[in-house]
């Protein structure tokens, strides 16, 4: 990975998890982070995305908390829109930890210490794949036979990709993506856990499921 900046600006939201290798849509409107794109855009042209804490809505705070480990992305097919806002693509680089923040303009910008994780940490073995595989099938139903179809036999999503791919695409909560992300190395294990937490808690029936299977977004 090329040399990063060690600042850089904070953009925090409610349900968005970004992961390395992942794109995302992003429209910015509010001026604060207009003036942010604005400043990166002809710069170093890196945001990095952080999950929101808790009840962030109940914080009338500017600057309501936020989990310290994120992923930053680079800004790609900037549309600068006729009234000041913003369409643009945001190409997930590496995860980060806060050091601390810097409040000295209208939106967040943190000190970090980058943490990105080698690909090489995130391959699986054919046992692996396996269990994977069969977790997948298991939580998503036939919906999966099609999506492995695709994203592993077709498009050949192997290690890191493929890892990454679906904990960004899989339908669990963002607190979940947000465990998954912190994983760092330890990322593989985590996603089997996390799929075999859901399908005891499926299998359990807990209050408030769907009943219904979850899909691959």
């Amino acid at each position: 990975m090329a040399t990063l900046p060690t600042i850089i600006p904070i953009f925090p939201l409610p349900n968005l998890v970004l992961f390395p290798g992942l794109s995302v849509p992003l429209h910015i409107f509010e001026p604060r982070y207009r003036e942010m794109i604005a400043d990166v855009a002809n710069a170093h042209a890196i945001i990095g995305m952080t999950l929101l804490k808790g009840d962030w809505e109940a914080d009338n705070r500017a600057f309501p908390d936020i989990f310290e480990v994120g992923c930053a992305g680079k800004i790609g097919g900037l549309m600068k829109l006729a009234d000041g806002r913003y369409n643009l693509v945001l190409e997930g680089l590496g995860e980060f930890r806060i050091i601390r923040e810097i409040r000295d303009r209208s939106y967040r910008q943190a000190e970090v210490n980058w943490c990105p994780v080698r690909p090489d940490a995130l391959d699986c073995d054919a046992e692996t794949m396996d269990a994977l595989r069969e977790m997948l099938f298991g939580y998503l139903g036939d919906a999966a036979l099609e999506a492995w179809r695709t994203i592993v036999e077709q498009r050949g999503l192997r290690g890191a990709e493929l890892i990454n791919f679906l904990c960004f695409h899989l339908d669990i909560t963002p607190l979940e993506k947000q465990t998954l992300l912190e994983a760092l190395a330890d990322r593989v294990d985590c996603l089997l856990d996390v799929l075999t937490f859901k399908l005891e808690e499926r299998k359990h029936g807990p209050a408030g499921t769907s009943g219904g299977p979850d899909t691959v977004q």
